[in-house]
């Protein structure tokens, strides 16, 4: 076929550009002329956008020797430039259209960040040194190699994803010439065992300009035959929708495999190009577990529930092995999964061994049978029969191996009860049954173990980080008064455990890793509410006697190991404090309440509340605290109204409590009965106006914030941000509600404030970004909900954030944001006259 002409070259791009990305505009103000200005981006005042441009704090990363930690900081609020770079809507993903490059995070609710700066640090020295971007682009993804010398991360620059490598000795960095990746799928770039060579996915030679592809779109067209099979709501996220989108997907996901020398440069292309999809090394460090996307596609479901091959292909070229042909999977039964083999892994013990899992229940929770799972196991060179090495009575949720050969811990979860069981096993013996080790409520906090800590193998290899015949584990140590995170080690031969470390009352300290081999001496990540983020080194001392309960049974010392600077000291004027109370059936509850600089005890003022309602099987875990007053104060969205003279309410408890299959039955009432204990709480505390409270919400919150502005007098005024507001365009299923709207149309129709926008009482606020990507909060519920307000007489304002997905990104959508919060309760919580004074509707 020859090269297209430029003119339909130009009609392809623009066609492209019209179809999938917006154009770069202001944010859309529906309103009966509430404000002065009815367009244009907005700011708050300068103390508020003071803190909104403040730095973000960096985030941890320590070497796999835990010699070395890298501090990374992320451009928290990028440009709208940056936000409305064009880009491609295809089978769940969003990706550039001049790069490759993911627009968005894992699970598409917001824009992939870029880091601005990269700094080494010396464990034992404290000693930093700056990696040395470049100069322009977009750097993300360190990757450490395993001896911790050197740091591997993309670029992206005006035409491409390159790769780049860090010295970590001297914080030099360079780019690999001529390397192009490829990041649509997956992991794109993996260090090799021999800490020189990277395996990466490479853009086939001669690939062109996948946006060069002749031809417009055409119809759109699917077909269902009569069976049965429901899917998931969630899973129509940027679906295919014809034959141009297919070719897309086609062009941009190719790639090829490369092995790539870290010191010469050189690149060895493995395999022909295709759709790679999760690439794993073998810990021979010679062998590839290898996912190839393949036709047919759907429109009614993402890639990774396309038609798949898995195969083993090795380094040296040989022939790959098929190990599973899997066929499109897009009738998966909500919160079920797809039959056939599924969740391919190696074993960390052996050089070039396969585990994987197959349902034993169609995949289907509703059918009943004694194991849904079973596990099984293939050697290298794959030309024996797989071996069964255990069953599960609930879903296999993976397997932690051990540096001992044939142990490791099986997980396994059920989605009905919200509980989880964790056992060890030994592989090699599958006839020995599994010994139970953990078996509690997916919702336990208080009793929750804790996660092993894990080390990284000279083979590249991820196992349980063991003290002889003991794990080490670390957990956010939730309590009745809050997180305090420790370290436990726990014997596996007698089943009982003791504590290292718990962090101290006055700050919350959690544990980040081991530094080193020594077993006495780990890093954590420390703040308090005066006190930035930073690290220490913790060193074990002797043994205390007599520690009280739950507490440290090992003094230790500690040493800063960074100093970082409060980017923000104006905000340690602002108090908080966690707070407990019960709702009126009993189940105990919580928040964190912030109050305002400058502010009086005993005074009165307005306030926010805040919350996002959580679904729980069982009230003994609904009302257990989460969370911590200890943090470092960081203002974001909601949170900067404290500038503004306002009380936050924060991290409210509500709960939504019942049977999975049943909880939405009563979700209306348990969400009014969860805002009244809190608004109740907070006035008996006498820090609260009564008359004086708003509440806002974002996404399942936005829901409630809807719901208690319509269906209650607590609250003056809402603003609700990314909601779903008409539970009848999610027709299978929403939150933990597992039934379609023609088994539980009245769940449906009573959760949604759509349907009940003739009753609303008090002021809505609207917000939506115009490019949200999650199927359950598509924009279309926030304009529909605001046309239906205005159709009835009720008073609300609509905003939609050009560009902006689930997450709101860039510096300017979020300034609008926190500019129309101020300006809305303002307005209607703040400068209002007492409720009994007015006809409130």
């Amino acid at each position: 076929m020859s090269r297209p002409s430029v003119a339909l070259l130009c009609m392809v791009l623009a066609g492209c550009a019209a179809q999938h990305a917006t154009p770069n505009r202001a944010p859309a103000l529906v309103s009966s002329a509430v404000f002065e200005k009815p367009s244009g981006y907005d700011k708050p005042p300068k103390n508020v956008l003071d803190v909104l441009h403040a730095p973000a704090p960096p985030q941890p990363l320590l070497s796999p020797t835990g010699e070395t930690l890298l501090l990374v900081t992320f451009v928290e609020y990028p440009s709208i430039v940056r936000v409305a770079e064009p880009y491609l809507k295809l089978a769940g993903l969003r990706i550039e259209t001049k790069t490759r490059r993911k627009h968005d995070t894992p699970g598409g609710y917001g824009i992939a960040p870029c880091a601005q700066q990269l700094t080494l640090v010396r464990v034992h020295t404290g000693a930093e040194l700056p990696i040395s971007l470049p100069p322009k682009g977009c750097a993300e993804g360190p990757v450490w190699s395993v001896d911790g010398q050197q740091l591997a991360f993309q670029n992206t620059s005006e035409d491409a994803v390159t790769l780049w490598i860090a010295d970590a000795r001297t914080g030099a960095a360079h780019q690999v010439p001529g390397v192009k990746l490829n990041p649509m799928f997956g992991r794109s770039v993996q260090w090799m065992a021999d800490g020189r060579r990277l395996l990466v996915k490479l853009v086939p030679e001669n690939a062109g300009s996948p946006l060069a592809l002749s031809g417009l779109d055409g119809p759109s067209i699917q077909e269902t035959d009569g069976r049965k099979g429901e899917s998931s709501t969630y899973e129509t996220r940027d679906t295919l929708n014809n034959a141009h989108d297919e070719a897309l997907f086609d062009a941009y996901g190719q790639s090829q495999l490369g092995l790539v020398d870290a010191v010469t440069g050189e690149v060895k292309r493995l395999g022909p190009p295709a759709l790679l999809d999760e690439v794993e090394i073998a810990p021979d460090g010679q062998h590839l577990r290898v996912e190839t996307i393949r036709r047919p596609y759907s429109y009614v479901t993402t890639y990774d529930r396309f038609a798949h091959d898995v195969e083993v292909w090795d380094t040296l070229g040989s022939p790959p092995h098929k190990m599973a042909t899997l066929p499109l999977a897009d009738r998966v039964p909500v919160h079920g999964v797809p039959t056939g083999p599924r969740d391919f892994s190696w074993r960390a013990s052996e050089p070039a061994t396969l585990v994987w899992a197959e349902a034993l229940d169609e995949g289907n929770w509703n059918v009943n049978v004694p194991a849904r799972d079973k596990v099984m196991m293939q050697k290298a060179p794959f030309d024996s029969p797989p071996v069964e090495i255990a069953r599960v009575q609930q879903r296999f949720e993976g397997l932690t191996w051990s540096e001992q050969p044939s142990l490791a811990l099986l997980d396994e979860v059920d989605v009905n009860r919200h509980w989880r069981r964790t056992f060890t096993i030994n592989v090699d013996r599958p006839s020995l049954p599994p010994q139970l080790l953990w078996d509690l409520s997916a919702d336990e906090h208080y009793l929750d173990p804790g996660t092993p800590l894990l080390k990284q193998l000279r083979n590249g290899a991820w196992v349980l980080r063991q003290d002889r015949d003991a794990l080490l584990l670390e957990g956010r140590g939730s309590s009745t008064t809050g997180d305090r995170p420790f370290l436990d080690r726990l014997n596996l031969v007698s089943r009982t455990s003791e504590r290292l470390f718990r962090s101290e009352r006055t700050a919350l300290e959690r544990v980040l890793g081991f530094a080193g081999n020594d077993s006495k001496a780990f890093l954590t990540w420390h703040q308090s509410p005066m006190d930035a983020p930073n690290a220490f080194l913790r060193t074990l001392g002797n043994r205390s006697a007599n520690a009280p309960s739950g507490e440290s049974t090992f003094a230790s010392s500690s040493v800063a190991v960074t100093h970082l600077a409060d980017p923000t000291p104006e905000v340690r004027a602002i108090k908080k404090r966690l707070v407990r109370y019960q709702r009126k059936d009993g189940i105990p509850l919580s928040f964190t309440i912030f109050t305002p600089p400058g502010y009086r005890e005993g005074q009165r003022v307005p306030a926010i509340l805040y919350a996002y309602p959580l679904d729980y099987a069982d009230a003994n875990q609904a009302g257990q605290v989460t969370g911590s007053e200890q943090t470092f104060t960081r203002l974001r969205q909601y949170r900067l109204l404290l500038l503004a003279g306002y009380a936050i309410i924060d991290n409210t408890a509500f709960p939504i409590v019942g049977d999975p299959k049943r909880a939405y039955d009563t979700y209306l009432e348990q969400l009014l009965a969860d805002a009244q204990a809190a608004v109740d709480k907070a006035v008996e505390m006498g820090v609260v106006d009564r008359e004086r409270i708003g509440i806002t919400g974002h996404s399942h919150g936005a829901l409630m914030t809807a719901n208690l502005v319509t269906h209650s007098d607590l609250f003056r005024a809402g603003v609700a941000t990314s909601g779903s507001y008409n539970k009848t365009l999610t027709p299978f299923g929403f939150q933990s509600e597992r039934r379609s709207v023609w088994d539980a149309q009245s769940v449906y129709l009573r959760a949604s404030p759509f349907f009940y926008a003739n009753k609303l009482k008090h002021p809505l606020l609207i917000v939506h970004g115009a490019e949200d990507a999650n199927p359950g909060t598509t924009p279309l519920q926030a304009t529909k909900l605001y046309e239906a307000i205005r159709g009835n007489g009720g008073t609300a304002r609509l905003v939609i954030l050009p560009h902006e997905p689930h997450w709101y990104t860039a510096m300017e959508s979020n300034e609008q944001l926190v500019a129309e919060m101020i300006r809305w309760f303002d307005r209607y919580v703040k400068n209002v006259p007492p409720a009994s004074a007015e006809n409130l509707k």
